[in-house]
């Protein structure tokens, strides 16, 4: 189990098990809402999600069109979650960099990397991917699982 909390420490959480997948994603708007050259998004079902604290949910859009929900504490603002609207209810976006030790969190792949900054270097032991990839090609069979079990099999 993994905890973390924003900035002040008005807002905390507790993983339960395991995120599903670690995305290290390099895309502009990324760059845009962390202020940063990519971010660290551990993802995860929603009631696998502990929290105590008051927070505030932000809608913003996405190049897709689909559209995201930035869920930050109320106190300071800093950025706690995430979630796609058409995956809202079902999936949590955990920033990495609110964990008490994200460290024990490393990516399992690095997205969107067409856009990234050219100064920031590849890791060439993660998987790297220009735009986004096929879960299948990287996923393990039980995180394949708990996506299914979330969607079904076509998501």
């Amino acid at each position: 189990m993994q905890t973390g909390k924003c900035g002040c420490g008005a807002v905390a959480y507790r993983m339960t098990s395991s995120p599903i997948c670690v995305h290290c994603c390099h895309c502009s708007e990324c760059q845009r809402q962390t202020g940063s050259a990519f971010v660290l998004n551990a993802i995860i079902e929603f009631d696998r999600v502990e929290v105590n604290g008051d927070v505030v949910e932000n809608t913003l859009p996405t190049p897709s069109g689909k559209g995201q929900v930035i869920t930050r504490c109320v106190e300071c603002g800093v950025v706690v979650f995430s979630s796609y609207l058409s995956r809202l209810g079902k999936l949590r976006y955990v920033r990495v960099g609110t964990l008490d030790n994200p460290s024990e969190c490393p990516p399992d792949v690095q997205i969107f990397t067409s856009s990234k900054q050219s100064w920031v270097p590849l890791n060439p032991d993660i998987p790297v991917y220009e735009e986004f990839y096929k879960f299948e090609d990287v996923w393990p069979d039980a995180s394949l699982a708990r996506w299914h079990k979330l969607f079904g099999e076509k998501d």
